[in-house]
């Protein structure tokens, strides 16, 4: 506790942080820049308040890109490029262009706007802190959607206060989906051993418990892959939940990336205290602030079907 107090009272004095940022729950009740809703705010207006009901509300608006002709919808190439949207704000325009219905109102799959796991975990997110729940989106991999491999996958966290539990939500498992992929577990409090968050993975990969090439999605598999989704976790723990394929820092490696050992031992100690918990938080945040190679930069890179582009935040 006393390494905990002190890291607190550097981080403030150093960052200009008030203890509001310092306090997990606080802060995680806050929006950041990416899930302000902005002058969009109003359309979370009269939406339900128990975790169900909020994901029905996320998966009406959204269609995941990779299950959309599962829905009966063929994509255009424009449609496809809605993926690209990184902040809720613009999230929200887009919803409303295709559907001027409040978010209350189901839409048909061919009206909602095309999206990813990130996409569902991040408005998830926004919503709850909008509702003054602490919440937080987590990018990892999860277990349940191939036998035997761990999936580039996001997940939304928040704060189950009676239960005084980070509770792991996935928004994106609607009835379909969850019959599809035989899930036997409840969407709404996703069990540990089923989606690992970027550090867990690391972890794993690193003791040799699990197999890099276990991890990742379609051919993009190793420890370069784990090591990206490491410090996209840990940017997202920060309140800065970036698409999938931004990279920036030691987030930027290929697949077959080898980290030296320095830069192993700082991975090593990101991916510890992404997993430390609350009473970690304030030694979490500092260590990120302060670490160049893991902080978002205000450029990044960004990595699509046409190639790199670079992206100022």
């Amino acid at each position: 506790m006393g390494g905990a107090k002190c890291a607190s009272r550097n981080f403030s004095e150093e960052f200009g942080m008030d203890q509001t940022d310092l306090n997990p729950l606080a802060y995680y009740v806050q929006p950041g820049s990416i899930t302000n809703p902005g002058k969009y705010v109003g359309w979370f207006a009269g939406l339900p308040t128990d975790i169900p009901h909020l994901c029905m509300v996320v998966q009406n608006a959204l269609l995941h890109i990779f299950w959309a002709e599962r829905y009966g919808v063929k994509l255009s190439e424009e449609r496809k490029q809605e993926v690209q949207l990184r902040h809720v704000a613009r999230t929200l325009e887009r919803i409303q262009e295709l559907d001027e219905h409040p978010l209350t109102v189901p839409r048909p799959p061919e009206k909602r706007l095309v999206g990813n796991c990130r996409d569902f975990a991040v408005l998830l997110c926004a919503i709850l802190r909008h509702q003054g729940m602490p919440a937080r989106a987590r990018c990892g991999f999860g277990a349940y959607f191939e036998r035997d491999k761990y999936e580039d996958h996001w997940v939304c966290e928040y704060w189950h206060a009676d239960e005084k539990r980070w509770v792991m939500v996935d928004a994106q498992l609607d009835a379909l989906q969850r019959k599809a992929l035989r899930i036997r577990f409840s969407p709404y409090d996703v069990p540990r051993n089923q989606f690992l968050p970027g550090g867990k993975a690391w972890q794993m990969c690193r003791t040799g418990q699990a197999a890099p090439n276990d991890f990742g999605i379609f051919d993009m598999r190793g420890l370069g892959f784990v090591q990206s989704d490491l410090v996209r976790d840990l940017a997202a723990i920060n309140k800065v939940e970036l698409l999938p394929w931004d990279c920036w820092g030691l987030g930027d490696v290929g697949d077959k990336h080898q980290a030296s050992a320095e830069e192993s031992a700082l991975l090593d100690r990101a991916a510890e205290l992404s997993l430390a918990g609350d009473s970690a938080f304030a030694e979490m945040r500092s260590f990120y602030e302060s670490e160049e190679r893991l902080r978002v930069p205000p450029v990044i890179n960004s990595y699509s079907s046409a190639g790199a582009k670079k992206i100022a935040l």
